[in-house]
């Protein structure tokens, strides 16, 4: 990935495109999401730090990145992420190990 910051100022523009061009999989993917991650048992911190934790191991930088700042905006702290990716490479080992310097990297240009 080029730059973390990129990711976060382009992200948007190109989900918009896809909206556009493929409205029906955005809306069906969007229904689920929405009904998903909102709060419930878990709350939505909650639930967005197990995101993250699959996202980190099946090693998908844009979902990685995405769920580092909607758990932050739903309240988790620096720390919380931090301990999260560590508990992804307890369980994932070296695949996971890898990928931490883009979670501090995330946490930085969010300003975590």
């Amino acid at each position: 990935m080029s730059s973390v910051k990129e990711f976060y100022a382009n992200f948007p523009k190109g989900m918009a495109k896809v909206q556009k061009e493929m409205p029906n999989a955005v809306g069906g993917f969007m229904g689920l999401f929405q009904q998903t991650m909102g709060d419930g048992a878990l709350s939505v911190k909650e639930k967005e730090l197990i995101a993250l934790s699959i996202g980190l191991a099946v090693r998908c930088e844009p979902c990685i990145l995405m769920h580092i700042k909607k758990a932050i905006d739903a309240g988790a702290t620096r720390e919380q992420v931090i301990e999260t990716a560590q508990v992804v490479v307890m369980m994932q080992g070296g695949p996971g190990y890898v990928h931490l310097p883009l979670v501090l990297e995330a946490l930085e240009a969010i300003g975590a």
